[in-house]
C-alpha cells in the first residue's frame, strides 16, 4: 500500500503539486450530481470490490459488507502479510476467493473488471491510493480523515470531478437512520429544540498500550522503509505520528463534528482550542482535546463544544448533543445513548409523540428520602427515538454508495461535501498547535 514512487508513475512531489494547480483551475466547478452514470450503474449483476487495508477499520467494514447483497469482495490488498492472509482466510471462510495484492498498482494492473474500491488504509495512503482508483475507472469509498494533510484531501475532490467517478467518504452517521430522522424530523419538521443555542460533542477513551505485534509476524525492515516506516512501532500505531495520521481530533472527531457542521446546516466562523500530551510522552500528536466552534445562525451564535480524551473513558460514551430554549437532543450510534429533553417551559409534545417522531419515557420514581434543594432544577421529561436500527453502523452508508453506483440515489457524503467538513478539523488543530483563535472561511476546493 505504498505512496505512488517515480517507478510506479507519480512521485508524491507531483501529486500534490499537480492536484493543487487543478484545485485552484475547478474551484468554481459545480459539485457533482453524484449519483452513478453509465455502463456501470445499469448493470444489475453483483458489483465487484477491491478491499484495501485490513487493518482495524478495514476489518469493520468487510464484516459490514459481507451483510450488503449484490456486492462481492474479489480482491484485497494490504502491505502486511499477517493482515491480508488472514483477510483472505476469513473472506474465503464466507465463501469468496480473492486474491490478494500488496500494492495497489498491482493490484489496478491485474483487475480489469473492477467497479469500486473501499479503502481503509492508514489516512497519509488515502489521497494516492483514492486517486489511482478513480483513475483507473473504479467508484471509490474512502474511510475518513480524507487526508492527513488539506492538499490531499482537496486533491481527491479534484479527482472525484475529473474522472466523474463516485467518490464517498466514510462518515457514516450521515446515513444512519437514526440520525437522519433526528436531523431532518425533530430537529427541522417538528423544531423540538426551538432555537439552538449551544451544542456539545465527546469521545472518550481509557488509557491503553501502544498496538503490538506478533514478533514472528514482523515486517522486514527494507519493506518497511519502501511504504515510508521506520519501525513496526509506527505502523502499528500510525495514529499518533504526524507523517501517517491526524491524531485524536481526525481519529474520533472527525465523525462528531461532521454532525455539528451537518446537524446546524453551515460551517463554523472561529475555532480555539486547547490540548496537550498530556500522557502518552512517545507520541507526536496530543493525546487530549478541548475545542469551541462559534456557528453564526440565522437566530443568532450558537457555540459547540468538542472534546476528546484518550486518558478517561468517563463522561457517558460517544455522543453528541444540541441544546435549544425549548429541548435538547442527544444523540448516539448506541441507542442506549440518545435521549431527548423537553424544557418545563416549552409546548407541548404530544402532537409529535402521536406522530411517531418520538415517545415518551415514564418519570423515574423519586429516591425515598430524597430531597431536592429549591435552587436546583427539576428534573426534564425525557423523550426516546422510535427508530430501530438492526444492520451494522457502517452498512447504510456502504448500501448508499452502492446505490448511487447503481443509479437509484444520490450520495450521502460525496468528497466535496466531506471536504468542507473536514476543513474545519484541520483548522481545531491548528488552533490547538497554534494556541489561538483561528478564523474560518469557506474552503476553496
Amino acid at each position: 500500500m505504498s505512496l505512488p514512487t517515480p517507478a510506479s508513475g507519480l512521485s508524491r512531489r507531483r501529486f500534490l503539486a499537480s492536484s493543487t494547480g487543478a484545485a485552484l483551475a475547478l474551484a468554481a466547478a459545480p459539485s457533482l450530481f453524484a449519483v452513478g452514470t453509465g455502463e456501470t450503474a445499469a448493470r444489475d449483476r453483483p458489483l465487484r470490490l477491491a478491499m484495501i487495508g485490513f487493518g482495524a477499520q478495514g476489518r469493520v467494514l468487510v464484516e459490514a459488507l459481507l451483510k450488503v447483497p449484490d456486492v462481492r469482495i474479489v480482491a484485497l490488498c494490504d502491505m502486511w502479510d499477517y493482515a491480508r492472509v488472514y483477510g483472505e482466510r476469513l473472506l474465503k471462510s464466507n465463501g469468496l476467493e480473492v486474491t490478494g495484492y500488496r500494492d495497489v498498482e498491482e493490484l489496478l494492473a491485474k483487475e480489469k473488471d473492477l467497479d469500486a474500491a473501499i479503502i481503509a488504509t492508514p489516512d497519509v495512503f488515502h489521497a494516492p491510493h483514492t486517486i489511482a482508483c478513480l483513475r483507473a475507472g473504479l467508484h471509490v469509498y474512502c474511510e475518513k480523515m480524507m487526508s492527513n494533510t488539506v492538499e490531499g484531501a482537496r486533491s481527491m475532490v479534484v479527482a472525484m470531478r475529473e474522472t466523474g467517478r463516485l467518490l464517498q467518504i466514510g462518515h457514516q452517521r450521515r446515513s444512519n437512520p437514526r440520525y437522519l430522522v433526528t436531523r431532518d424530523r425533530v430537529l427541522g419538521e417538528a423544531r423540538l429544540a426551538g432555537r439552538i443555542t449551544g451544542a456539545q460533542a465527546q469521545w472518550n477513551r481509557a488509557v491503553s498500550e501502544d498496538l503490538g505485534w506478533p514478533k514472528k509476524a514482523a515486517i522486514p525492515a527494507d519493506v518497511l522503509a519502501a511504504y515510508g516506516y521506520p519501525d513496526m512501532h509506527t505502523f502499528r500505531n500510525w495514529r499518533w505520528f504526524k507523517k501517517f495520521g491526524g491524531g485524536p481530533l481526525s481519529d474520533l472527531g472527525a465523525h462528531q463534528i461532521d454532525v455539528f457542521n451537518w446537524f446546524l446546516g453551515r460551517l463554523p466562523s472561529t475555532v480555539i482550542a486547547s490540548g496537550g500530551n498530556d500522557f502518552y510522552k512517545n507520541h507526536e500528536w496530543f493525546d487530549n482535546a478541548m475545542v469551541i466552534y462559534e456557528f453564526p445562525l440565522a437566530e443568532g451564535t450558537a457555540r459547540a463544544f468538542y472534546q476528546v480524551q484518550t486518558t478517561t473513558s468517563s463522561g457517558g460514551g460517544y455522543w453528541e448533543q444540541f441544546m435549544g430554549n425549548e429541548g435538547t437532543v442527544r444523540i448516539s450510534e448506541n441507542p442506549n445513548s440518545t435521549v431527548f429533553y423537553r424544557e418545563a417551559a416549552a409546548p407541548s409534545w404530544e402532537e409529535w409523540v402521536r406522530k411517531n417522531y418520538l415517545r415518551a419515557n415514564a418519570a423515574p420514581a423519586p429516591e425515598p428520602g430524597a430531597k431536592v434543594d429549591a435552587r436546583e432544577t427539576a428534573a426534564l421529561a425525557t423523550y426516546r427515538l422510535p427508530v430501530v436500527t438492526n444492520k451494522a453502523i457502517h452498512q447504510y452508508h456502504l448500501e448508499n454508495f452502492f446505490q448511487a453506483i447503481r443509479g437509484r440515489t444520490k450520495l450521502n457524503c460525496p468528497a466535496d461535501e466531506a471536504f468542507r467538513s473536514e476543513y474545519v478539523i484541520f483548522k481545531a488543530i491548528e488552533a490547538v498547535e497554534s494556541r489561538r483563535l483561528v478564523t474560518i472561511e469557506e474552503p476553496v476546493i
